[in-house]
């Protein structure tokens, strides 16, 4: 990561067809040689770099309409193969706005500005705590119509961190969590993740009663 002014900086970035939250953690098999040279050249420094979706196009080849905003990853665990392969274990550590897309050369690059959560007062607890209930019930409901989502935490964590976990949860589109990593704070993320899995809950009710 770079610095080029205050609060900017240029960080290599890996488009996905996936959206990475922060605290979430993301696994990658890295084959491509420009995402290999990516990997050898933050590997002994910072190790991070930026995740933005693919909106449209294709995640091999470079030929992609990538997202204005994602997520910092860093890299948490790493073994290189023989073949020059990377299989790399990283977590999502903060969000980040695109300011300028560079060249790639040899991969993605973009100036970037940090974008916290707008809000650093969690939502009450009482809220919280409901659309925590109904988020487990969307999910023990999807695994009996027959979507994988997993396992289900043991325990959501209050406040952001557990607004990003059931939107990274959620059995909804990519472009649906997309737009819930883009709210401005928790307290938005909540309503709209309350509104997500109200949504989601109907659908698969109305499947499961083989409608």
């Amino acid at each position: 990561m770079t610095s080029v002014g205050v609060d900017m900086t240029v960080l290599p970035q890996f488009p996905l067809g996936l959206v990475l939250f922060p605290t979430m953690v993301l696994p990658l098999h890295i084959f491509e040689p420009r995402y290999r040279a990516l990997v050898h050249d933050i590997i002994d420094g910072d190790r991070k770099f930026g995740v933005v979706m693919i909106e449209k196009g294709l995640d091999t080849g470079g030929e992609d309409q990538r997202s204005s905003f994602g997520t910092v990853a860093k890299i948490i665990e790493a073994e290189e193969f023989p073949d020059g392969r990377w299989a790399v274990i990283c977590v999502g550590v903060e969000r980040f706005r695109v300011t300028k897309w560079m060249p790639d050369d040899p991969y993605p690059q973009a100036e970037i500005e940090s974008w916290p959560d707008c809000d650093p007062v969690p939502p009450p607890q009482d809220q919280f705590d409901r659309v925590a209930g109904k988020f487990r019930r969307c999910l023990a409901l999807a695994s009996e119509a027959g979507v994988d989502t997993g396992p289900l935490p043991d325990q959501l964590e209050a406040g952001d961190v557990g607004t990003m976990q059931m939107s990274a949860m959620l059995p909804i589109g990519m472009f649906d969590k997309q737009k819930l990593l883009g709210t401005s704070g928790a307290t938005e993320r909540l309503v709209s993740v309350e509104r997500a899995i109200d949504e989601t809950l109907e659908l698969i009710e109305l499947q499961l009663r083989g409608g």
